[in-house]
């Protein structure tokens, strides 16, 4: 019995050990706000709540309007999640059930509270709005288009651009775009237009698919400012990117779009241009190799006075 308890014992402590930084992870992931937090989500944390109907004396099951529903898991790991529901939205929420004149309550923009702070001056805020308000979006559809529009308050994390993975920014990012260009509903609460086939409109685009998996909407519908991380002039589509040099070149656009917050944006040791880029996938004319650069100049100089030298001696001869 003695030694079965000395041969658990190691298994046990691997276990703990092997538990303990998920333990802590998920005390870390957990804001103080989610205790407060509770009695919101309680109902607009899942598709089914209850309440009490004091008109007929009973628990009463019913379904959660989609458009009013939390996923407290996206909002927890969101750059908001430190908030308490009551911040933005008025204290008058608390009281159930809601009156029905709280849903016309004015919605806060991200200048009421990033703009002119110092802790988010790095972030441009300003600049953004600028930006913004000079793009498509909101020159077409004025005060309708918000930055809610393209980010959602409950789940938006910027920490989804890093230096990481740069296929799930593009996915991240892409989706954003998508959520209106590939949502019939969504898209018609600013027009009546119908919405256009994204995969018809760019028919014009060489392999389409690997570009829509590899590079975001935005690196070619936007005006490139050096200044931000990300831009936010969207242009009209005239004004797209269609020169396939415009990326596939040594002075790829990529470089001050996508890869922007690489560190390293020069030629590496081994001398290949658009080092960044060539960690995550090749792109043609952007990914050259200076040394192959020159043993190429090399061996084309050399064939060409070769040839030269072979037609003089063919001509001499005759």
């Amino acid at each position: 019995m003695q030694k079965r308890q000395i041969y658990l014992l190691p298994a046990l402590l691997f276990t703990f050990l092997w538990c303990l930084p998920v333990l802590c992870l998920a005390e870390e992931e957990i804001p103080e706000s989610a205790s407060q937090n509770q009695k919101c989500l309680k109902c607009h944390g899942q598709r089914f709540y209850f309440y009490h109907n004091e008109f007929v004396g009973k628990e009463v099951k019913d379904r959660m309007n989609p458009y009013f529903l939390i996923d407290s898991a996206q909002y927890y790991k969101s750059n908001h999640r430190s908030f308490v529901c009551t911040d933005c939205h008025s204290s008058d929420y608390r009281n159930f059930p809601h009156d029905g004149n709280l849903r016309m309550e004015p919605k806060f923009n991200c200048l009421d509270c990033h703009g002119g702070d110092e802790t988010y001056a790095h972030f441009h805020f300003e600049k953004i709005e600028e930006e913004f308000l000079a793009s498509v979006h909101s020159t077409k559809h004025s005060e309708d288009f918000t930055c809610w529009m393209c980010h959602n308050p409950h789940s938006y994390r910027i920490s989804a651009r890093n230096n990481e993975n740069i296929g799930e920014v593009i996915v991240y990012d892409n989706d954003i775009c998508l959520s209106c260009h590939a949502n019939i509903e969504k898209y018609q609460l600013l027009t009546n237009l119908t919405n256009p086939n994204v995969l018809v409109t760019h028919e014009w685009l060489p392999n389409q698919a690997l570009h829509f998996s590899k590079v975001r909407c935005i690196e070619c519908h936007t005006e490139v400012d050096r200044d931000i991380l990300v831009a936010h002039k969207v242009q009209e589509k005239e004004k797209a990117v269609r020169k396939c040099v415009e990326c596939h070149s040594q002075n790829s656009l990529l470089m001050a779009t996508l890869y922007k917050f690489e560190s390293v944006e020069k030629r590496s040791s081994l001398g290949f241009f658009n080092a960044t880029i060539l960690g995550e996938h090749y792109i043609i004319g952007a990914n050259r190799n200076y040394y192959l650069n020159v043993v190429s100049f090399i061996v084309f100089g050399l064939t060409f006075i070769g040839i030269i030298i072979h037609a003089i001696l063919r001509f001499i001869n005759k």
